[in-house]
């Protein structure tokens, strides 16, 4: 993908006359009217997502973007990168946190190698590696407008992939040590917002390396020339992306976009999720809206970016898990959902009067 082909995408906005049948036909269920709430309006975005009446999200998939992040060398973090690697071993097999908790449930888990510093190839995990690591974003970009464009192109590829197989639904996460001070400092690039108002503990660091941590995202921004600015186009939020983003998310970011694109909605996980689609959102115009907003997260920015998307979390739970864990949880009661809208007892059937919708 050419950057000019990025930044001319037309994304079609999902069929709002879908939306409203689908609206019309929770009415015509034997309930109060928008009695499951916030599930029933997001039953009908998927539906117009998939030009569906009645969507089909029985296939899931999980895409877990990994990649190392050269700022860890300015000591942001508790661990070092061999976690990342360490990590994405353990999702080939299931062994990590989210395949653990999703070990009874029908969901395809998809490692992604995007960027992992190690030149020894995972069993189990898809080798799209760019480069071994981003470069320190306090003394260098992140990646090269070429790096950068590929990673968007693997997580659209992966999408079309999705897509040919038949996933209804495609949920986000991402391992990357260090990748809080990236998507911080991206988040603060996009909008203009103050790191020391943003900047989370991430895995957990005490006072001296939160303080540590503002520091350099601030000092960052500073030397790329993004400090206080917020981007007010395409190529200014690309540029963002490639100067102080990561593999990981750019990668999320062409999953956001592919979602878009090929008529998949695509759950939000955390904080770097989050941002990921924000970003593809500012790429690509009217992505926001195959999106779903599974939590709000620890960190700060998270509802700060989800008001951005105009996007609401379905939990409030204090989670920073990652690996796409926020997300996947919400696909349960998605789909307790789906079965009251399936094969719910209609008002037709029964001798209760019909509740009438007042707008």
């Amino acid at each position: 993908m050419t950057g000019k082909e990025l930044f001319e995408l037309n994304i079609i906005e999902p069929d709002k006359d879908i939306f409203d049948n689908t609206k019309h036909s929770w009415d015509m269920l034997a309930k109060p009217i928008d009695g499951l709430g916030d599930f029933e309006t997001l039953v009908c975005n998927i539906a117009a997502i998939q030009k569906k009446v009645i969507p089909d999200i029985s296939k899931k998939a999980l895409i877990i973007m990994c990649a190392d992040n050269g700022v860890v060398g300015e000591n942001v973090t508790q661990t070092n990168q061999s976690v990342t690697f360490d990590v994405a071993s353990l999702m080939a097999k299931r062994a990590s946190s989210v395949g653990v908790m999703t070990q009874d449930y029908a969901l395809d888990i998809i490692p992604v190698d995007i960027g992992i510093n190690s030149e020894t190839k995972i069993e189990g995990v898809i080798d799209k590696k760019i480069r071994r690591a981003t470069g320190n974003i306090l003394r260098e970009a992140a990646m090269s407008r070429d790096e950068c464009l590929e990673a968007i192109r693997v997580g659209i590829d992966l999408v079309k992939e999705c897509s040919k197989n038949g996933y209804g639904m495609i949920a986000t996460g991402e391992m990357g040590i260090g990748n809080t001070t990236t998507s911080t400092a991206l988040m603060c690039a996009l909008t203009g917002k103050d790191p020391a108002l943003i900047t989370g503990r991430g895995a957990g660091l005490n006072d001296e390396g939160l303080k540590n941590k503002i520091r350099v995202i601030k000092d960052s921004l500073v030397y790329h020339d993004l400090y206080d600015k917020k981007a007010n186009d395409r190529i200014e939020a690309f540029n963002a992306l490639m100067k102080v983003g990561g593999l990981d998310i750019a990668g999320l970011a062409g999953v956001f976009i592919g979602g878009a694109l090929y008529g998949i909605p695509v759950v939000i996980d955390g904080f770097i999720s989050a941002v990921a689609a924000l970003c593809a959102d500012m790429i690509a115009p009217g992505a926001n809206a195959y999106m779903i907003a599974s939590h709000t997260g620890k960190e700060k920015g998270t509802a700060i970016v989800l008001e951005y998307l105009g996007l609401k979390a379905l939990l409030d739970a204090d989670m920073n898990l990652g690996e796409g864990t926020g997300a996947v949880l919400i696909m349960p009661m998605l789909d307790m959902a789906m079965s009251l809208y399936r094969s719910g007892t209609k008002f037709k059937d029964t001798d209760i009067k019909e509740y009438e919708r007042f707008k």
